[in-house]
Parts: C-alpha cells; structure tokens; sequence
C-alpha cells in the first residue's frame, strides 16, 4: 500500500518558502487525494551570513542539510534553487525533476540611475558573487563592488541602509516574490551571462524511492531539464561553483540547443567567453564540449590562477 503523506524539504527564506509552496499547490492540484507537508531546514549557508560564499564554502552550503533529511528519510522530496544546486550530487540522490524556468536574467535595481551603464564613475554595486563582479568589472572596471549576502528582502534593504548606488540579483526570485515593481532594469546575458541553472527550481530526491519520483515526475519541464543539464555538465566539467567566476545559459530556439559559457578573472580584465550549439538530445555532451572549448581558450589559465590565488 502506497503512502498518503509526503514531506518536502526545503531552506526556510521567503522566497524558498514562497517557491517550495508552488511546488506544493500543484502537487496537490495534481494529487488531491494525497497529504504535502513542507518542512524548514536551516542551512549552514542560512547560518553564516557575513561572508562572502566564496570563501565559507560555495553553494552546497545551501543543500547540504537538507540532503542529509533526505538521505535520512525525514523528508520524501527537496525543493532548490537549481543555482544553488553543486555539480555533483550524493550518489544515493537524483534530480526527480526541473520545473518550467522563470525568467533566467539577472537585474539591476538602483536608488536612482535607471541604467546599469548611466552610473557614476567609481559606483558602489553590491554583489557577493564572483560571476556577476567579474563581469561587471570587465562591463565597467570603475565600480566598486561591495559584498551584500542574506535573503533576498535583506539585500533590498541594504540598497538603502549601506548607501549603495545599485545591487544585482536575480530576476526569478523579485518576480516570484510579486517584486517586479522594484525591478529598474533586465540585464541582458551581452552584459551579465546567468548562473548555471538561474530561474528554474529542481526536485532532489533519492534513488530508491520510485514512488516518490514517480510522483513528481509530472512536475518536470522537458525544454528546461535539457538546458539546465547542458549547463550543470559545462559545470561540472569544470569543476566550479561559487570560488569561481563561471556562466552557463542554454536556451532551445527551433529545436536546436544553443549554449554559451564563460569563464573570468576575478577582476573582469580576462574573460573568455564562447557558444555552441547542438541538439537537445546531446545536452550533457555539449556542455562537456563547450567547457573543453574555453579551457583550451585561455580558461584553463584563469582557473589555475584561482587556485594558486585561493
């Protein structure tokens, strides 16, 4: 006899709440006879607000606990971020699914400028990830980038309490959140290629419980899986995460998968950026080929550096 109660997972921010609960909702509209409780789990990444990602860790700061209530049984299902996700995951855990992509672009929400590039000389943009500060340096190498970590209704707030002439963030999560009113400009990817997976929400689950995945396989967005795949294989090829400056963004135009990479100095005054394209079916293959390709294009030098640099 299958189960009738299923218990979701997930970080307890607003905006983590507000997007597990949509996941939430259709399963229930899916699933009417069945029981969804969500369950807050506080992340070591929730913990250490102070200091920059990069140097704490990187993103599985934001997983890492909540996998373990999965592997533990104590949850059936995660709810994250894609862009929080690492390349890898415990071999006892599968991404059950990828849910339709929001908005993948990053935007700029300023005290009074309207436009990114209209800013002062010497602009203090706030940012604590080292993707969007390298490409604002090598868009502008005037700007001042201050750190700014903690929920998204915090970094708004510092907006005004730090002085700062602007700060970047997400689209996704301000339009989740019914924030596009604060919204001063969309940054195309010319100017801020996205995080990998940026704007899409994956499903953890584990290996062994076909119940459970087959249950929310439904919830899972064919276009977005490939493209999000294709970018988490350009990742992982290359080892990243939050230390390093590293872009992916996939997008399926007259069924053929185009993807474009980028790899920078921290100081945006080497970036190596590059595109190719494919069929859908070869995502995986494609972002191992791309990820090869801007290594062989000067990214490998840049990454070595990293870490010589820590």
């Amino acid at each position: 006899m299958g189960k009738d109660k299923f218990y979701i997972g997930t970080r307890g921010s607003a905006l983590a709440l507000c997007q597990t609960n949509r996941v939430k909702e259709r399963l229930e509209e899916r699933y009417p006879h069945l029981s969804f409780q969500v369950v807050t789990i506080k992340t070591t990444g929730d913990k250490i607000t102070d200091v920059p990602l990069a140097k704490v860790g990187g993103k599985g700061l934001f997983v890492k606990e909540i996998e373990e209530a999965l592997l533990e049984r104590r949850i059936d299902l995660a709810v994250h971020s894609m862009k929080d996700l690492p390349g890898v995951l415990p071999p006892d855990l599968i991404l059950g699914a990828i849910t339709k992509r929001e908005d993948p672009r990053d935007i700029f929400i300023s005290r009074k400028e309207k436009y990114l590039k209209r800013l002062p000389r010497g602009a203090r943009i706030g940012t604590s990830s080292l993707r969007r500060q390298s490409q604002l340096l090598s868009f502008r190498p005037d700007f001042i980038i201050d750190p700014l970590r903690g929920n998204l209704d915090t970094r708004i707030k510092r907006l005004e309490t730090s002085k700062l002439d602007g700060i970047i963030v997400a689209a996704a999560g301000i339009i989740r959140m019914g924030w596009k009113d604060k919204i001063t400009q969309y940054l195309p990817a010319t100017t801020i290629l996205p995080a990998i997976g940026q704007g899409a929400l994956g499903i953890e689950t584990r290996r062994d419980d076909a119940e459970t995945n087959k249950l929310i396989f439904s919830l899972n967005h064919l276009e977005t899986s490939r493209t999000v795949g294709a970018e988490r294989a350009f990742l992982k090829r290359l080892e990243g995460g939050c230390q390093v400056p590293i872009a992916g963004f996939g997008m399926i135009e007259k069924g053929l998968l185009s993807l474009e990479g980028l790899i920078g100095s921290l100081d945006g005054k080497v970036v190596v950026r590059d595109r190719i394209e494919g069929v859908p079916e070869e995502a995986e293959r494609m972002g191992i080929a791309l990820a090869e390709k801007l290594l062989s294009e000067g990214g490998r030098v840049i990454l070595e550096e990293l870490e010589v640099t820590g």
